[in-house]
């Protein structure tokens, strides 16, 4: 059976297409749709709002079971910023982002630059059912970047566990304790159950 992944990050696409690698099904991508010109308007007020919003107009563009993910980073320092608004924290690309941040934190001590990553996934079925799950990774705001891997904010996304940042870690590593993990690992039940149940659709 078929599941649709409804987003074009490519970052992201890499990593459903490891965490979803336990589900007997075929991951579909909004490209090879032909549905990447479809715009999502994400004006909701909490990651599951804009999570559901996906879900649901790419299920009802595609006809196939659907699954979104809205994530962000919450800074106890700046009030949870940027929260929902990660992805458009700052204008222009990730690394932008990350200055943007690091200049907010400029003269914030170690010890109160704590953080974490959220991410909610919404699953919405061709009935129109929806079902979210949510994980989540502490860490702390490091004081520059580092690391190669990952995405967006992982270069300052220090994990004191590890002793090093999100982009540091091994991908493997990432996909077993990052907070889209975490929604994944939860969300893996209902999926196996709903795809056991999707019949065949036009696509």
């Amino acid at each position: 059976m078929k599941l649709l992944i409804a987003t074009r990050n490519p970052g992201k696409m890499r990593e459903f297409r490891a965490l979803l690698t336990p589900l007997k099904a075929r991951l579909c991508f909004l490209p090879e749709l032909g549905l990447q010109q479809v715009e999502v308007l994400e004006d909701g007020t909490t990651y599951a709002d804009n999570a559901r919003q996906k879900a649901l107009a790419y299920m009802h563009a595609s006809g196939l079971l659907t699954l979104a993910d809205d994530s962000g980073l919450e800074v106890d320092r700046l009030g949870g910023a940027p929260g929902i608004h990660s992805a458009r924290y700052t204008v222009g690309h990730d690394a932008d982002r990350v200055r943007a941040l690091l200049a907010q934190l400029r003269d914030v001590p170690w010890e109160q630059r704590t953080a974490r990553f959220r991410c909610v996934v919404a699953i919405a079925t061709p009935t129109g059912k929806l079902y979210s799950t949510q994980g989540v990774c502490e860490g702390l705001i490091a004081f520059e970047p580092a690391g190669q891997g990952g995405f967006g904010y992982d270069p300052i996304f220090y994990l004191p566990e590890y002793g090093c940042t999100m982009a540091q870690l091994p991908q493997a590593e990432k996909n077993r304790i990052s907070h889209r993990a975490r929604a994944v690992e939860a969300a893996l039940p209902i999926l196996r159950r709903l795809l056991a149940q999707v019949t065949p659709t036009r696509h």
